[in-house]
């Protein structure tokens, strides 16, 4: 009998599947079809950051700004080091109207990283 992960009865690798499918959903355009099969994955592995990185990046696409926030701010705790997620956090910040908050994350993104879309929202010029 395979083994499975809490009460959900899927098994391990159906959550890499549904991972994977969630991408593809992201990528398509379903960003609450990606939430919705993400949700199982991140309630059986809540330690899992990755899955928590794509969950707040759907929450972003579908323009469900503070559990995209809450999202991004976990993988932070986390990875503090992960210039992607300050800057999806700053982003979020930003669509919120929050200019401060989204300027310090823009900077930590920039510094951790000098991909010239980082450098360019966080204009350390000013």
């Amino acid at each position: 009998m395979p083994e499975t992960s809490g009460t959900t009865g899927r098994t391990p690798e159906t959550h890499v599947i549904d991972f994977r499918a969630a991408e593809q959903l992201l990528a398509a355009r379903d960003p609450r079809g990606a939430v919705k099969l993400l949700d199982s994955v991140i309630a059986a592995h809540p330690e899992n950051t990755a899955a928590r990185l794509l969950r707040a990046r759907s929450f972003f696409a579908a323009a469900q700004l503070r559990p995209a926030e809450l999202e991004f701010t976990i993988v932070l705790e986390r990875e503090p080091d992960n210039a992607f997620a300050h800057f999806a956090l700053a982003r979020t910040y930003e669509r919120q109207g929050r200019p401060d908050e989204a300027r310090r994350h823009f900077r930590l993104a920039a510094a951790l990283d000098p991909n010239p879309e980082f450098l360019k929202a966080a204009r350390f010029e000013e």
